[in-house]
């Protein structure tokens, strides 16, 4: 019986620290699932665990405000009103060449140079002639001095009978030959001369110089080529150089017919350059070319920059905006927009949906008036900045997006 009592199992019965443990447990487990679900709920509504929603972006823009007074646009391109070809009229081998393109020249200043030593030559050869003419005319004036004086005691003699009248006449003739050659030597310094001027003109004609200030654009012919400016042979050139005066620059535009009654003279203007699409040129409508262009029907309308840009060159494709009223300088700073489509508004309060590294951002706007789809942006956003456009309900702050298309 002994052993049997050893076998038997001693029921504990259960202490009063186990009971409290265990009760403790039942009402800590309450609060931490509240908190638990809490947090659930809110990574579930800021997209935590959200899918990426497809949305479409749109980009900060600037805009300028001359988009409000704008009647119409045209396309154009610049150029100079004052260009040139530079050629020769004498044929020669191009010898020098002083510039290069985007060379600033003075008018006078010499571009280029063909050999010239036959017509230095003869240039000499007629400054000489000149000199041997001045001598024939110092001769002649002494002989007519001479004569002169032969002439004067002549008449007295005649007079007193010691001479007979033939000596007399031969007296007057030397005299009158005398003043004949005279006259011919004046001539042939005058006929030298003019043989000097042309010889340095020859010579000028091989000497190539600009006929304004301006900038050299193009070289068409280099050391040794042949210079025959009225040949039209491939073997030789005909210009040597093209320039411009870069202070003539102005637009060239293709105005429809349909809107010339709304151009004038004087007209302001604002000129967008492809090549600076970050700039605005103030512009006036220089004049109208009074001729149609059949096939495109389109009148040209040029228009002048009010201050000019180094920046710009010839030929530049370009946009005119003509406007109906001037710009003042407030109204030529541009606005930072964004579209209207982008907007949500909360409350009193618009904000919009930035994405950054394919995140939705939640931002605050502060906006100013509205411009037609897009609405200036005061503070909130930069140039630049990539935004959702109509975004969707169930887009909301850190929610994931794939971008469908870029604007």
């Amino acid at each position: 019986m002994e052993e049997l009592e050893k076998l038997r199992i001693q029921r504990v019965p259960k202490t009063k620290s186990r009971l409290v443990s265990k009760s403790r447990r039942k009402k800590l487990a309450l609060p931490i699932g509240l908190l638990f679900g809490i947090v659930l709920i809110y990574l579930f509504f800021t997209g935590t665990f959200s899918s990426s929603v497809e949305v479409t972006v749109g980009t900060v823009a600037v805009s300028y405000p001359a988009r409000e007074y704008t009647l119409f646009n045209a396309t154009g391109y610049v150029v100079p009103q004052t260009k040139a070809d530079i050629a020769s009229k004498a044929t020669g081998r191009l010898e020098a060449l002083e510039v290069e393109e985007g060379s600033h020249v003075k008018k006078g200043d010499i571009v280029a140079r063909l050999e010239n030593q036959d017509v230095l030559a003869g240039k000499e050869r007629a400054k000489a002639n000149v000199a041997v003419a001045h001598a024939q005319l110092a001769e002649a004036k002494a002989e007519l001095k001479d004569a002169t004086v032969a002439l004067a005691r002549a008449q007295n003699l005649v007079k007193k009978k010691f001479i007979p009248q033939e000596t007399y006449d031969t007296a007057v003739a030397r005299h009158d030959k005398a003043i004949a050659a005279v006259q011919s030597a004046e001539a042939n310094i005058l006929a030298a001369e003019a043989s000097y001027e042309e010889a340095k003109v020859t010579v000028e004609y091989t000497l190539i110089r600009a006929p304004f200030d301006g900038v050299i654009l193009k070289k068409h012919a280099d050391l040794g080529d042949v210079v025959a400016p009225f040949s039209s042979t491939t073997q030789s050139k005909g210009a040597v150089v093209s320039m411009a005066d870069m202070n003539t620059l102005q637009v060239e535009a293709d105005v429809s017919e349909s809107n010339l009654t709304q151009v004038r003279a004087g007209q302001p203007c604002e000129i967008q350059l492809d090549a600076l699409p970050g700039e605005r040129f103030r512009g006036r409508v220089h004049m109208i070319v009074p001729t149609v262009d059949r096939t495109k029907a389109t009148v040209l309308v040029k228009v002048r920059f009010v201050e000019l840009d180094e920046r710009i060159l010839p030929d530049m494709s370009s946009r005119v905006s003509f406007l109906s009223k001037e710009l003042s300088p407030q109204e030529q700073k541009p606005h930072t927009v964004v579209q209207a489509s982008a907007l949500v508004m909360k409350g009193n309060q618009p904000h919009v949906f930035r994405v950054n590294d394919n995140t939705a951002h939640k931002i605050p706007v502060t906006l100013g008036k509205r411009l037609d789809e897009l609405v200036i942006v005061q503070r909130g956003l930069n140039q630049g900045d990539k935004v959702v456009l109509n975004p969707p309900d169930k887009l909301r702050e850190g929610t994931p997006v794939e971008l469908s298309q870029t604007d």
